[in-house]
């Protein structure tokens, strides 16, 4: 379709496959499938979940919501929910708005989704872009921690830094370009990246936001159970788990298989982590990610599971 190979491919992404939805697929009908899934998991009834929150940037339409669509689809009761755009930041500061909703007090169940049709919005004949994005969604349900858990929520830190809003973009389809036979004409409705500029970002502020993180609460590379980061380039997360000092068999990559899901990468590799023994009760797992925007962000918990 554009002039690349597999080989190219793989040495400068890590990417060696991709998951790409059904045109009867949308976002919410994956974010469904994979809350149900969770759901399944942990024991519970969708009608215990207080709140909903769908991180994505692929919503099946402007209005509603799709945590609407979630929370219609899974029968949820007596919820509120909202949808989060922070690009592939979106699942960490998901997770950190749970975890704060939860520890203070006001709400037992959150279910966190992670949720995103590229497929939709990348353009087939842009080499720069149509390599690197797949379709994918997951899911993460936070509760208390029990009394006697050595378990949860320690610390985030996030930053988001517009500046850089240009390098990574979907130009049309907002309040400032409107769709129109113009926009359309001009592609404009598609993910626009200049790639350098943002993987230069990207290696930087994930190590810096990550060290500034164990530092912060006196802990070390060596601390850490497993590095799980956002999965957009598997030379960016290599570069950042050399400069932290984490040796690979404690960082997750699973872009090989996926692409970069977007919102989805985090829930799907920590869901990889738990099912390859490599993430257990108990460990310190360190989440990480940079997106458009820009936005930036890292958190560490105590994992329960």
């Amino acid at each position: 379709m554009v002039d690349t190979n597999d080989r190219w491919i793989v040495e400068r992404t890590g990417i060696r496959e991709r998951h790409i939805a059904g045109p009867e697929m949308a976002t919410s009908d994956m974010a469904i499938a994979a809350a149900r899934c969770a759901l399944s998991l942990r024991g519970i009834e969708a009608s215990e979940i207080n709140a909903i929150i769908v991180c994505t940037v692929t919503p099946d339409m402007i209005f509603p919501s799709t945590a609407c669509l979630v929370q219609n689809g899974l029968g949820v009761r007596n919820a509120w929910g909202f949808d989060l755009v922070a690009a592939c930041s979106s699942f960490i500061y998901g997770l950190t708005t749970a975890a704060h909703l939860v520890a203070a007090g006001t709400h037992r169940k959150v279910l966190v989704i992670g949720a995103d049709t590229m497929s939709r919005i990348i353009d087939y004949t842009d080499r720069a872009t149509c390599i690197l994005f797949g379709d994918a969604a997951g899911a993460m349900v936070l509760e208390a921690a029990g009394e006697n858990e050595n378990a949860g929520f320690i610390d985030f830190l996030g930053e988001i830094d517009g500046s850089g809003g240009d390098y990574l973009k979907m130009p049309a389809g907002g309040s400032r370009l409107p769709a129109s036979h113009e926009t359309v004409d001009q592609r404009l409705h598609y993910v626009h990246q200049e790639g350098q500029q943002v993987f230069k970002y990207a290696v930087r502020k994930m190590y810096e936001t990550c060290a500034e993180l164990l530092g912060r609460n006196g802990l070390s590379a060596a601390d850490v159970g497993m590095l799980i980061p956002h999965q957009a380039n598997a030379r960016i997360i290599n570069a950042c788990a050399e400069r932290l000092g984490i040796p690979p068999e404690r960082v997750l990559i699973n872009i090989d298989r996926y692409g970069n899901t977007t919102s989805a990468t985090i829930p799907l590799a920590t869901r990889d982590a738990i099912g390859q023994g490599r993430l257990r009760q108990g460990d310190l797992v360190m989440f990480a990610a940079v997106g458009a925007g820009y936005t930036v962000g890292a958190s560490l918990w105590r994992w329960a599971y």
